[in-house]
């Protein structure tokens, strides 16, 4: 179609074999073959003119109207490839193999269009070599425009996951704390409720809505891709590990768990963000949870080395599977479970190099995972404590 000039109900264009895209370079008496082999074919609106799976039996040259070419996705989204106008080509890849349709031609209004048969096509083509030519470049812009839409509609869909794995991770993490707020609130609210009971799910609210809010400001932050100045404070190791035990064990309970701390939490003053760094073991502590479908005992052991506080949260589920075990903490890795993204971990391995710290993760040899991360050990004028021995 010359530029500028579009098309129109009342005046139709039309174009003739030799102002074709593929043929119009063509000796005359090249054309004069191709006029005596082609027959004209006239298709109403919506009308196929072949569907996927047809044979290959020859190519079309559209002479008038539109011709839409689609495909069924795996999804069951039928997807518009191309929409081709007078003079452009369509099943041509018939005159490179003998393979069936692979797509849907349907006719847009009322249309006509030249048919080419395969055979005394195919013959032409070994005697012309402009022709050979002009089908190659032809294949060859086909084959771009096809590329660069597919790319267009890759990128698409993959943010469209991305949008929809962030809001699953969302409704994941967020869950749990909003049971225990309404679970808390319920308490509160009963007309026996004491002073001292209403004043604990005051506390308990009030915990569970700090960890929403740092859930959302750690997405927040991962989304924006760049690290913000965090404020850290020293902190008692013991009585952080010991608040958090205390205020996790009523909410993994209702999954039939237990954590259990196997030996004493170091009681050493470390540099860390609490909101940030519970958020790490509520992740590990939940992955656990989910790794035990019918309850079971979540075990925490600590060790001091001269240069670094040592967690280890272990679970007795059937492990890390190997599929997942070399990309554990990248983002939105997960494999067999139902709920989740794998981004909880992806998040958490930030939030401990932030507290230059690190995060690993291994298979016990009887069962069960075990997830590591450490913390360096500031001594801030005190005296380092005696290394723990880590309990196995």
């Amino acid at each position: 179609m010359p530029p500028g000039q579009s098309q129109s109900h009342y005046q139709p264009v039309m174009i003739t074999l030799e102002s074709s895209k593929l043929f119009g370079q063509l000796p005359v008496a090249d054309l004069k073959e191709l006029r005596g082999m082609m027959r004209e074919m006239h298709f109403v609106e919506g009308q196929e003119i072949f569907k996927a799976g047809d044979p290959g039996d020859g190519l079309f040259v559209v002479k008038h109207g539109v011709v839409q070419i689609s495909a069924l996705l795996p999804t069951g989204v039928r997807c518009v490839f191309a929409r081709m106008t007078p003079g452009d080509v369509f099943g041509e890849m018939t005159l490179v193999d003998e393979e069936p349709r692979s797509a849907n031609a349907t006719a847009v209004g009322e249309t006509t269009v030249y048919f080419v048969p395969r055979e005394p096509l195919a013959e032409l083509l070994q005697r012309s070599a402009p022709l050979c030519l002009a089908l190659v470049r032809e294949i060859s812009t086909r084959l771009r425009e096809f590329s660069r839409q597919h790319t267009r509609e890759v990128l698409q869909a993959e943010r469209l996951s991305v949008v929809g794995r962030f809001a699953s991770c969302m409704v994941h993490d967020l869950r749990n704390p909003l049971t225990v707020i309404s679970a808390a609130a319920e308490l509160a609210c009963l007309p026996q409720a004491s002073p001292e009971a209403r004043a604990k799910s005051h506390d308990r609210i009030a915990r569970q809505v700090e960890r929403i809010s740092s859930m959302v400001n750690d997405i927040l932050e991962y989304t924006r891709g760049s690290q913000t100045t965090r404020s850290f404070a020293l902190m008692d190791y013991a009585e952080f590990i010991r608040a958090f035990v205390a205020e996790m064990q009523p909410e993994v309970a209702v999954k039939s768990v237990v954590i259990e701390l196997e030996n004493p939490p170091p009681a050493v003053k470390l540099a860390i963000s609490p909101k940030r760094l519970t958020r790490v073991i509520h992740n590990l502590v939940h992955n656990a949870v989910d790794a035990m479908p019918q309850g079971g005992r979540i075990k925490i052991r600590f060790a001091v080395t001269a240069t670094e506080v040592v967690t280890e949260i272990e679970d007795g589920g059937k492990g890390i599977a190997p599929e997942i075990a070399a990309r554990l903490f990248e983002p939105f890795a997960t494999y067999g479970k139902a709920r989740g993204t794998g981004l909880g971990l992806s998040i958490s391995q930030r939030i401990v190099q932030d507290h230059q710290g690190k995060i690993s993760a291994r298979n016990q040899p009887g069962g069960g995972a075990v997830f590591t991360f450490t913390l360096p050990w500031k001594t801030q004028g005190e005296s380092s404590p005696a290394p723990e021995r880590m309990v196995a």
